[in-house]
């Protein structure tokens, strides 16, 4: 084999694995944006539950303010799974 066949073999397997890559940050993505759209959606019924108990502060129970917190808290992991895939 020369110079010439190595350099090819070598271009081929840069060029292989680069396409593999380009599966792989695609399939990243689309994976994010579905976990950014559940995301999305749990944060509108954060906002609402929030607001509900804002309302209802005085009278709200400790489970009501624990599951609140707790979708926070969800939420905030999420977010920060989502940036890493970034």
């Amino acid at each position: 084999m020369n110079i010439q066949d190595e350099l090819e073999k070598f271009r081929d397997g840069l060029i292989q694995q680069r396409d593999e890559l380009r599966v792989q940050i695609n399939l990243a993505k689309l994976e994010a944006q579905e976990e950014w759209q559940k995301t999305e959606e749990k944060l509108e019924e954060f906002k609402s539950r929030l607001a509900g108990v804002a309302d209802e502060a005085k009278d709200a129970s400790e489970d009501v303010l624990t599951s609140v917190k707790m979708l926070g808290e969800e939420i905030k992991s999420a977010y920060e799974r989502i940036k890493s895939r970034l």
